[in-house]
Formats: structure tokens, C-alpha cells, sequence
């Protein structure tokens, strides 16, 4: 009777070790067929043009397709649902933001930022930045300030959805400016953008993909950088030094797939991924964009998500920010 323990101990033994055999053999052989990219917005906008920069140079180097998927709304909700419930075989992904870690905070969500995902790797961080229609008469941060205080539920912002990471950026503005600005919300950066263009909106606070060439075409003006100095119009004062001291806002994005993948298909993706955030030319598109490539190993990656859930829970209870999906 006493060997009856031990016998159990050596099954369970044996069992785990033969689907850790099994699971490294399935890595060893990932990826044989196309990998889908998963992405939170509409094309056109920051986090999909850094998915298909990277995506592109990650397909050379793995000599598989990866497939580009954009499921935008809900603030990113349904994409983030669908690489959940995926299987944990490394073929969907999920390119997330901030949004990942703020939605839990502001909503119902029917995953957990942290148990049902495998993070892979931090792939950029960014600030936004503060756009405004060039046919607002504001040409400051303390300018738009006072524009604001003076015709209070006069202007609207736009934002990628209810609760997503521009949402809570300029939220977390109005809250330390005092100021009454209204949301409407958009299906992603590019008709945010168009919102931002036609006058439906006065003002984002966005990465600089999708606002960029208006910017340049002097069709929209650039007030400032919700964080750091960004190296591409390294003349943007930060919010914190142009008008609103102690605004700070930095933005990323990051590689997950769903939990439960195998660690040696986790490692194979955040290889590949790292080696494209080294290309010259991937990075100095990044760059061009507003984008600090970082790349880091899947466990800082998992500390970076876990501190930001519980800043952002901190932050939004503070700010009194509230989600509406």
C-alpha cells in the first residue's frame, strides 16, 4: 500500500514530462503554417503599421506568412477576446497597447490582463502627441487650456474607443487641467484622424502615425508630447513643461499570445521579434514614426504588464475615469 503513493508520484511524473516532450516537439516544428497578427484597430493607424514593419521582416527571417488581422472596437475588446480563447500554439498573436492593462479598470472584460495571456516581448514605447485642427485658435497647451475653461462642453476629442489608451490620456488632461472636453468615439486612429481633419473633433492625443503627413502638410498643428521629447519633432515641449506640470503619459505596445503556450514557442516568436526590432531599416521606420524600439524577454515583459494593471487601477480610482463598454 505504502508503493501506491509513489506509483501515482511517478505517473504524474511521467505524464508531465511527456507533454513537455510533446510541447517542445510541437515548438520545435513552429511555425508550419501562417501566423495571424492579431490587431486591436483599423489599418492605417500606429499599432498596425509597426504589426506590418515588424511582421514583414519577422515572415523573412521564419519563411512563414504572417498574417495581418485587424479586428478594431470596443477599445480593443474583441480582438483581446479572440487571442484569449485562441489555442496556445504561437499562430495568434495579439499587438497590444496600453489599452491591455487599462481595460480591466474601466469595464466588464471577460479575460484577465495577466492569467490569459503569455507575454512575448515590449516592442516599442512612445509618447503621444497633443493634435489639434489648425482651425482651432490655440497654439499652446496653456492656450487650448484656457480655451477650454472659457467654452466648457464646446469642444470634442476624438479617441480609438471607449477606455482605450488616447481615451485616458486626454481624460486624465481634463482631469488635472479642469476642463470639460467631450469624447467621440471613433473605430481607429485613421477615422479618428479624418474625425480630426473634417472639424467633427478639435483635438487627439495620438501617436504620430496616422496625424503625421496632416502635420507636415500644415493641415493640423502639434501642441505637444504627452511624455518624453519625441525624436521626431524633438521641438514639442512635454505637456508637463508646456502648460499642466506632472502630466505624464507614455504609450506602448507589446507582443502576447494567449496563456498556456509553450515557453520554447515563446522564445522562437520573442527571437525573431527582437531580431526584427534590431533591422536598420525596420528601426529607423520606427523611429520616423515617433517609436522608441525596445524589445525586452518575456519576463519583463509580464512585470511591465503586472505594474502598469495596478498603476492604471490607482490612476483611473484617482482621476474618477469612467468606462462606458
Amino acid at each position: 500500500m505504502r508503493s501506491f503513493p509513489i506509483a501515482i508520484a511517478a505517473i504524474a511524473a511521467m505524464t508531465s514530462a511527456l507533454a513537455l516532450c510533446a510541447g517542445s516537439a510541437m515548438a520545435q516544428g513552429f511555425p508550419n503554417k501562417p501566423v495571424h497578427m492579431i490587431i486591436p484597430f483599423a489599418a492605417g493607424g500606429g499599432v498596425d503599421t509597426t504589426a506590418r514593419v515588424l511582421g514583414a521582416k519577422m515572415a523573412d527571417s521564419m519563411g512563414q506568412q504572417i498574417i495581418m488581422d485587424n479586428r478594431p472596437g470596443a477599445g480593443g475588446n474583441i480582438a483581446t477576446e479572440i487571442v484569449a480563447r485562441a489555442a496556445p500554439d504561437g499562430y495568434n498573436l495579439l499587438m497590444t497597447t496600453n489599452g491591455h492593462t487599462i481595460q480591466p479598470s474601466l469595464s466588464k472584460v471577460t479575460w484577465d490582463p495577466v492569467k490569459d495571456f503569455a507575454p512575448i516581448s515590449l516592442v516599442v514605447i512612445y509618447s503621444n502627441v497633443l493634435v489639434v485642427n489648425v482651425s482651432l485658435p490655440v497654439k499652446s497647451v496653456r492656450e487650448l487650456i484656457a480655451l477650454a475653461k472659457a467654452s466648457p462642453g464646446k469642444l470634442n476629442y476624438g479617441s480609438t474607443g471607449n477606455g482605450g489608451p488616447q481615451n485616458l490620456a486626454v481624460e486624465l488632461f481634463k482631469s488635472m487641467a479642469g476642463v470639460n472636453i467631450v469624447h467621440v468615439p471613433y473605430k481607429g486612429n485613421a477615422p479618428m484622424t479624418t474625425g480630426l481633419l473634417s472639424g467633427e473633433v478639435q483635438m487627439i492625443m495620438d501617436t504620430l502615425t496616422s496625424p503625421l503627413p496632416h502635420i507636415r502638410a500644415g493641415k493640423l498643428r502639434a501642441l505637444a508630447v504627452t511624455g518624453k521629447r519625441s525624436q521626431v519633432f524633438p521641438e514639442l515641449l512635454p505637456i508637463a513643461e508646456a502648460g499642466l506640470p506632472g502630466f505624464d503619459y507614455e504609450g506602448l505596445t507589446g507582443l502576447l499570445g494567449p496563456a498556456g503556450t509553450p515557453p520554447a514557442t515563446v522564445a522562437r516568436i520573442n527571437t525573431e521579434l527582437v531580431k526584427a526590432l534590431a533591422n536598420t531599416e525596420a528601426r529607423e521606420r520606427l523611429i520616423s514614426l515617433g517609436y522608441e524600439p525596445v524589445g525586452s524577454t518575456p519576463e519583463q515583459f509580464a512585470a511591465r504588464i503586472a505594474s502598469d494593471v495596478a498603476k492604471f487601477a490607482k490612476l483611473i480610482k484617482e482621476a474618477g475615469i469612467k468606462g462606458d463598454i
